[in-house]
């Protein structure tokens, strides 16, 4: 007769576990894309740089978990960026304090001011992405897997860049064509022509639209001021929700230069 023990089961074998989200929050300074590091403030990975970041709290749903720790631990406040969920972590090993799956998202903001340090972070900066990605700029290694998470998060803006209208979500409400050439650039770390680049823009249905003003203060002529254009439906799009400004698909798409 068989024992207890050596009956199959059909209960899965549960594995306990902590869920955390992090942020690849990335803006453009200086002409720049930058992304948000913290510096961790506790164990484990005391001392080193991060990305924001936490535990999910036993009464948030995860979008509400990933807004807040950027409150804590940074000081930013999301605004009419955009904001969608990236991959979801869950390598073993990948945190030392036990199994963690990190639920990762990817926030865009337009010219974020400088953060300030809060909750378990020491310090909170923005950071060069051309420097972090080619050897983290002086920086020292991430903690956790987070140079991944960020590498991931880099190559999904620059990827949507191409057929949607995420580069909308770097600019102001209102910008010049100018301006949305600069988040291209930036992004995609090249130089474009600013003619071609016109000429593309202009042509791309459901891209942007004038918004019948003129840009003020700038240096030279005044340039014609637009906006993200409207969706099909007549809804101005919904910025900083989880589809945000990448929820129009271009066509023809904005190819990203190759070499």
């Amino acid at each position: 007769m068989s024992t207890p023990s050596s009956v199959p089961s059909s209960e899965p074998l549960r594995t306990e576990f902590a869920v955390t989200v992090d942020l690849v929050v990335l803006t453009v300074r200086a002409d720049r894309l930058h992304a948000l590091l913290i510096t961790r403030g506790l164990a484990p990975f005391h001392g080193a740089f991060a990305l924001p970041g936490g535990f999910v709290l036993p009464t948030e749903d995860l979008v509400g978990a990933a807004v807040r720790e950027l409150r804590e631990e940074s000081g930013v406040v999301r605004s009419a960026g955009h904001l969608e969920q990236l991959a979801t972590y869950g390598a073993p090993g990948r945190d030392p304090r036990g199994r963690v799956v990190s639920v990762a998202y990817l926030a865009l903001e337009p010219d974020l001011p400088v953060p300030r340090a809060g909750s378990d972070a020491s310090t909170a900066q923005w950071v060069p992405v051309d420097e972090l990605l080619g050897g983290l700029g002086g920086t020292g290694r991430l903690a956790f897997d987070h140079a991944q998470i960020l590498a991931d998060g880099v190559e999904r803006a620059r990827s949507k860049l191409e057929y949607t209208q995420l580069a909308t979500a770097f600019c102001p409400p209102e910008f010049t064509v100018g301006e949305l050439r600069q988040v291209y650039e930036a992004v995609w770390g090249v130089r474009l022509d600013p003619r071609n680049f016109h000429r593309k823009v202009a042509g791309t249905p459901g891209f942007i639209e004038a918004t019948g003003g003129m840009s003020e203060g700038g240096r030279g002529r005044p340039a014609a001021l637009f906006r993200r254009a409207r969706s099909e439906a007549g809804a101005p799009g919904a910025p900083g929700t989880l589809a945000g400004a990448g929820s129009v698909a271009l066509n023809p798409p904005m190819m990203r230069p190759v070499g």
